[in-house]
């Protein structure tokens, strides 16, 4: 199902993406940058039906230190640190449909954010260094500027004082390494570094030598082990980016407060309790992120930040706020998801100029009305609380966006919700919501709308004039009848409508040709109808959990078509007809009532996941082996007809990676299962399997093997063989080499340690039990012996019979015995075993005696 998850991802409301995530790793990652565009293109290109493999085209352009603010006026400081700080960078920009105009507009206001929270820290840049510099210092660097230097993950254990030697460096890039201090370094290279990244070096703390960067502007030593901020800190008076996200720090640095150029500072996912009262010394600070600490109380301290716009609290456990929030008069964004609060104090509703409030998990039972004060409100997110309604007032939050409020109480939304005239994402899912209000329609601008989980019996007709919809997920209702508004949208991409007890499709979603995902499973449809081979742009199409026999001619008509989901129907012959559909990538059979598979299944040349588990297959449909594009194969019969082996023909497969065959009662893996040269994941747990075959040992990216539940006495010595292994189960088997209690910790080092001494040890035995039947044995039954174990008289005989003993004749016998036996790659323990059979059958228990006073005592002493 990772196709359907991929699809849903890739239309992810495009504001929620890019301002959840920007939020929480752009002051901490400020790499993260790249990624939150590609996100942006990502999810612009799938609304355009756009290819995801398409090729960007990537220019250059300008980033500035610039503070985004409300106001028009910049201070004189502010303007020369912008013109200090200008540097370029690499973009990915792609256009965005005509749609989405408004919506992205709205994203590059708050790019602007962003960029200030990663300025220069963006990309990755590398120092322009001759090629006989780089062969000196032995590393390959490429140029983009004339300042920059970027030496990530290059095993760096030590300051590399030798590239400052070698050109003037202001931007350097030092991340996952492990460089510990700047020992070695000259004061006077460190004097010109503007910008230091040190992100996942192991640090336990800051150099001491940090004092020495007093130009520094940009010091980010996140994903570290410090559990304290020196004093030497307080050294950096041109510091205006301190990024410390992701460490260990307990006490808030109090000598921080020397910084007063700091405008954004990151000490989120540590562990501070407590705040200083001296913290709005920082007066320019802008950006303060302090989510995932241990914070009980929200700091009054925070509340005399007189610059700050952007305050991010998550994850703490904060139960109230303080009435000086009021005094907060330039903050925008304010993020507290994750919390215990209950209530929220009245002052809160004075910040005139928030734009962006988060309260997710928390426990609020009500939102004052005065929650109209919030004029320039974008995003509002108050996911998982307690709320049973929602007050109209915040119909005078005319800027609003972005409304999510799942996971609560509610029955109904505002009457008027209609006067949210820029709202273009509304999320109510898992309420007790009994209708869609008709009011709906007019949201002109609405893209996203999602009620899932409630108990809505329909939606109304209204909804057509909602042009700009492009997502609806209205899964587990109450639906009856499939909307016939719906099939008006011509911008829907995305529709879902899981779980309800719809049994016809309407003959107008014949004109939705634009929908590229669609999902009907949990329903009562009886027949594929013939209505969706309209949909010839349709990519993904889910009817799992109907009740539908056959597939009409026409479904040829879907060329998109690239996943197909049937699973859980009524199926009882294999619909050929789905073979017409070339570009089909994954099919979905399961819990069906399947006998065998049509070889025009063939015919799906670009067929690359197939699922028939659960199905009354009489023999393993031998068709499937003709699948040479096929990667992953699902054949698991929990509920269906065991299968009781698997055809050699199964090695066609070569582009097989992902085999399952559990649930069966297949008692042997075919011996050439070698062959599957990419095999990275087998699975045959429970089966009665009791033997593994000497290729599968030859499987070098094999990953996941799971073998429990079988028939296993003992595992081959050369299981080391399988050096990609991550993942085994060997559990519910009567094993005996190695004992359960080995093979318990899932390890394979210790199972193959295990094999490579018991091996050793049973060689060593072996030798003795071969003195025990040299020494003992008589003329008779060695010639009987000889006889039972295929040893012609011609290898017994000896030229010398008279003058070599009786003994030694036998153990020649035995060694010569054991050698070709050793070319059908027997074990010692193998040998044993058949040898102490032969000697019963002769008779000769005097031997057998010793041969079992011998066992006894080498299994009375501890391996």
């Amino acid at each position: 199902m990772s196709e359907k998850k991929g699809m849903s991802e890739e239309l992810e409301d495009t504001i929620s993406q890019f301002r959840k995530e920007s939020r929480s790793q752009s002051v901490k990652e400020p790499g993260f940058i790249k990624e939150t565009s590609n996100l942006i293109n990502e999810a612009s290109d799938y609304l355009e039906g756009k290819s995801s493999n398409q090729i960007y085209e990537t220019h250059p352009r300008q980033i500035t230190l610039e503070s985004t603010s409300s106001s028009g006026s910049k201070s004189k400081r502010n303007e020369e640190q912008k013109k200090n700080l200008q540097f370029s960078e690499t973009s990915t920009r792609t256009e965005t449909s005509q749609s989405l105009s408004s919506l992205t507009g709205r994203i590059a206001e708050y790019q602007a954010l962003v960029n200030f929270l990663s300025r220069e820290t963006v990309g990755e840049v590398s120092p322009q260094v001759s090629e006989e510099n780089q062969k000196h210092l032995g590393l390959e660097t490429t140029c983009k500027d004339n300042f920059t230097v970027n030496l990530e993950a290059k095993g760096l254990q030590e300051f590399p004082k030798d590239i400052l030697k070698i050109k003037y460096v202001k931007y350097l890039y030092l991340d996952k390494n492990q460089i510990k201090t700047f020992q070695g370094a000259d004061s006077g290279d460190l004097l010109g570094l503007e910008i230091l990244s040190l992100q996942e070096n192991g640090l336990s703390s800051l150099p001491s030598e940090i004092q020495l960067l007093h130009n520094l502007r940009i010091l980010n030593v996140s994903h570290n082990h410090i559990s304290h901020i020196p004093k030497e800190i307080s050294q950096l008076g041109n510091i205006a980016q301190l990024f410390f996200y992701n460490n260990y720090i307990e006490n808030f640095p109090s000598d921080l407060e020397c910084l007063g150029n700091l405008e954004i500072l990151s000490l989120g996912k540590n562990k501070l309790r407590h705040i200083p009262d001296t913290l709005p010394s920082l007066k320019y600070l802008r950006v303060l992120n302090l989510q995932y600490n241990q914070l009980t109380i929200f700091p009054k301290a925070l509340c005399f930040l007189p610059k700050l716009i952007s305050l991010d609290l998550t994850g703490n456990l904060i139960s109230s706020l303080p009435k000086e929030i009021r005094e907060l008069k330039n903050l925008e964004t304010l993020l507290l998801d994750h919390n215990k609060l209950t209530f929220l104090a009245v002052e809160i509703f004075q910040l005139l100029k928030i734009k962006e409030l988060q309260l997710a998990d928390n426990k609020l039972e009500v939102i004052s009305h005065k929650i109209e004060n919030f004029r320039e409100l974008r995003i509002l997110i108050l996911d998982k609380n307690l709320l049973k309604n929602i007050p109209e007032k915040i119909c005078c939050c005319a800027m609003l966006e972005c409304l999510t409020l799942s996971d609560n109480k509610l029955t109904e939304l505002p009457k008027n919700i209609h006067k949210l005239n820029n709202l273009r994402k509304l999320h109510v899912n898992r309420n007790n919501m009994v209708k869609i209000t008709d009011s709906i329609s007019h949201l002109n601008n609405i893209c996203s709308l999602e009620f899932s989980g409630n108990i809505i019996a329909g939606v109304p007709i209204e909804i057509k004039n909602c042009q700009k919809i492009i997502k609806i997920e209205l899964n587990y209702n109450k639906i009856m009848y499939f909307p016939l508004g719906l099939c008006a949208l011509d911008s829907l991409y995305y529709l879902s409508v899981n779980g309800n007890y719809i049994s016809e499709i309407p003959a107008d979603i014949s004109f939705s040709k634009q929908l590229l995902h669609l999902e009907l499973s949990e329903n009562k449809l009886l027949i594929f109808s013939e209505h969706f081979c309209s949909l010839i742009n349709l990519k993904y199409l889910d009817l799992g959990k109907n009740q539908i026999k056959k597939i009409p001619a026409s479904i040829s008509n879907m060329i998109s078509l690239h996943v197909l989901i049937l699973c859980c129907n009524k199926f009882e012959t294999f619909p050929r007809e789905l073979c017409t559909l070339e570009n089909l990538r994954v099919l979905d059979l399961s819990e069906n009532q399947l006998q065998k598979i049509s070889s025009d299944i063939c015919n799906l040349k670009g067929i690359q996941k197939l699922n028939f588990s659960s199905n009354q297959f009489i023999h393993f449909p031998i068709e499937l082996c003709q699948l040479q594009s096929l990667e992953q194969l699902n054949i698991s019969q929990i509920k269906g007809r065991k299968l009781t082996r698997l055809p050699g023909e199964l090695s066609n497969m070569t582009q097989l990676k992902e085999l399952d065959i559990s649930n069966n009662a297949i008692r042997e893996i075919p011996r050439n299962i070698g062959e599957l040269r990419n095999l990275v994941s087998l699975h045959a747990y429970n089966n009665q399997i009791s033997y593994i075959p000497p290729s599968l040992l030859s499987l070098n990216d094999l990953q996941q093997l799971n073998l429990s539940g079988n028939n296993l006495t003992a595992l081959p010595s050369a299981i080391y063989n399988l050096f990609s292994l991550k993942e085994i189960n060997f559990d519910d088997n009567p094993l005996l080499r190695p004992p359960m209690e080995i093979c318990k910790g899932k390890q394979l080092y210790t199972i193959a340690r295990y094999l490579q001494r018991a091996d050793e040890r049973d060689e060593k035995i072996l030798e003795k039990i071969f003195k025990i039947v040299a020494n003992n044995i008589t003329e008779t039954n060695f010639e009987f012996l000889c006889q039972k174990l295929n040893l012609a008289n011609s290898e017994t005989d000896m030229p010398t019979k008279s003058t070599v003993s009786l003994s030694e004749r036998a153990h020649q016998a035995l060694v010569i015995w054991k050698t070709q036996s050793n070319k059908l790659s027997l074990t010692a323990a193998a040998l044993r075993d058949q040898l102490i059979r032969a000697l019963t059958m002769i008779g000769a228990y005097e031997i057998m005696d010793k041969i079992t006073a011998l066992n006894l005592f080498t299994r009375a002493i501890k391996f």
